[in-house]
């Protein structure tokens, strides 16, 4: 092999099964078996780690300032713009289940085109720049998100449910993890980051 050759390794990943984890995530194992009947295997994913699932799992149920429906609409765009089929699947199943939207609701959400609620208008452009500008909305943008009636405590949380969010996107896209929620339509908008 010359310098210019280089071996590489074709890296697959698996979902761990409840006997491959730590005592505390086969406890969080569990809980979710409970009461949610499964360990989605995104969430099975970060039991890799010995305490990335519990630190997920405070993170996802911090208190927050935002509402449910609120913090769908973050999860669904920045999935939307980092091409997280998991995600988008996952969370368009929640906001069904939860009859939190409509179909014709979910689809302005994921286009980030929201013509049903000007304060969720506001909100899903914020999003969709702040993920695609890697934090940098346009003042524009900044000022329309406050003019809808959001405050500082607000747009701090809706930062970390972007974060949050972008933690399980790059685990999916990285991982391909096998995605147990129904197919959605696709929706390829050009500020997507990656296409399929």
């Amino acid at each position: 092999m010359n310098k210019m050759e280089m071996q590489t390794t074709q890296v697959t990943f698996e979902v761990p099964t409840r006997e491959q984890v730590s005592e505390k995530n086969q406890a969080n194992f569990d809980y979710m078996v409970k009461n949610y009947g499964m360990v989605p295997n995104l969430y099975a994913t970060f039991a890799w780690n010995d305490t990335a699932l519990t630190d997920y799992l405070e993170l996802q149920g911090r208190k927050s300032t935002l509402s449910t429906r609120e913090r769908e609409i973050i999860n669904l765009i920045v999935s939307e713009v980092n091409n997280c089929d998991y995600c988008r699947r996952a969370h368009s199943a929640v906001a069904k289940m939860g009859k939190l939207f409509n179909d014709t609701q979910l689809m302005e959400i994921r286009k980030a085109e929201i013509t049903f609620d000007p304060k969720f208008k506001a909100l899903g452009q914020f999003v969709k720049e702040t993920t695609i500008i890697r934090g940098r909305p346009s003042d524009a943008t900044v000022n329309a998100l406050f003019d809808a009636g959001y405050n500082n405590a607000n747009m701090i949380d809706i930062i970390m449910v972007i974060g949050d969010k972008i933690m399980s996107n790059y685990i999916h896209n990285i991982t391909h993890v096998d995605i147990e929620f129904p197919e959605v339509e696709t929706v390829f908008r050009e500020w997507q980051i990656i296409p399929d």
